[in-house]
């Protein structure tokens, strides 16, 4: 099992395309590497599984070797959501040129894809396929995937009113992904670490989690916006119940993906880059390979 990252940005990638804060100032000039849109491929025996379709797919598989070896297809084998942010569902759309693949999700989430526009992915081709909380499956040989519910909120675009921002249901999933002995965990969206959660974090080898901001307030602190990461849905790293104080009894590799651009851990220099180094954490980039 091979993982690599293929974008590592919370929504909007960095730099963000309307947006002149220091990170993606630094990102336009080269100071930093920009970021696309949160996605991570998993291969397995030459074929992948794609976790959750970036808006920035159509360049990022390429960007990664996964391309076509005829005339026609892709390695990708399966794409499965953790929700139905549109960062994590309007990459769908780049891939309707009619070649097969099965869409994995939650019966709520996949309901999302009954909108008129997903029309385009031919059911001729692209099947939908209802993963069920709890119930291991296998959406490639040999790669055995689990879907858990994680506190978060619906998406963005689906909220009516002041959504329940620590909701636990089918709205956000983490994955466990099992191959020949060795766990990995993708969680790019949870609002709390649950003493539940972290009984279920024990075993892993490998976890990657929401990294989207480092205080709460990162928004405000930049002058980009006044909503909180919690308001989001994340959990902030820094603070007694943030992450990096919660996650930091585990034997896993952790790394943070779903980056937002106004986290000052983009920043090399920054104190808030050597407080994540020095608590063992690392930060994905686009195309990091990482071996569970």
């Amino acid at each position: 099992m091979k993982l690599r990252i293929l974008g590592a940005a919370a929504g909007g990638g960095l730099p963000q395309w309307n947006c002149g804060c220091p990170n993606c100032r630094d990102a336009r000039t080269g100071r930093i590497a920009p970021m696309t849109q949160s996605s991570v491929a998993v291969t397995v025996g030459g074929e992948t599984v794609v976790l959750n379709a970036s808006p920035d797919i159509r360049a990022q598989l390429p960007a990664c070797g996964l391309v076509p070896q005829g005339l026609r297809g892709s390695p990708v084998r399966a794409v499965v959501l953790t929700n139905g942010d549109v960062d994590h569902v309007a990459g769908l759309l780049s891939l309707r040129e009619s070649s097969k693949f099965t869409i994995h999700a939650t019966p709520s989430t996949l309901a999302i894809l009954d909108q008129p526009i997903f029309r385009v992915l031919n059911p001729d081709h692209v099947t939908r396929a209802p993963i069920q909380l709890e119930q291991p499956f296998q959406p490639l040989p040999g790669l055995t995937v689990t879907a858990f519910a994680v506190p978060g909120k619906v998406a963005l675009w689906q909220e009516d009113g002041e959504p329940d921002t620590a909701l636990i249901g089918e709205q956000t999933v983490g994955l466990r992904l099992d191959h020949d002995g060795r766990s990995a965990f993708y969680i790019p969206g949870c609002a709390v670490v649950t003493d539940d959660l972290l009984d279920r974090l024990a075993d892993a080898d490998l976890l990657l989690f929401d990294g989207t901001v480092w205080a709460d307030d990162d928004m405000e602190r930049s002058g980009t916006g006044a909503k909180t990461g919690a308001r989001m849905g994340h959990l902030a790293m820094d603070g007694p119940d943030g992450s990096i104080a919660r996650l930091a009894g585990l034997r896993a590799r952790r790394i943070f993906t779903h980056i937002n651009n106004t986290n000052p851990v983009l920043q090399p220099g920054s104190p808030e880059r050597a407080a994540v180094a020095a608590a063992g954490w690392e930060l994905a980039h686009d195309g990091m390979e990482i071996d569970p």
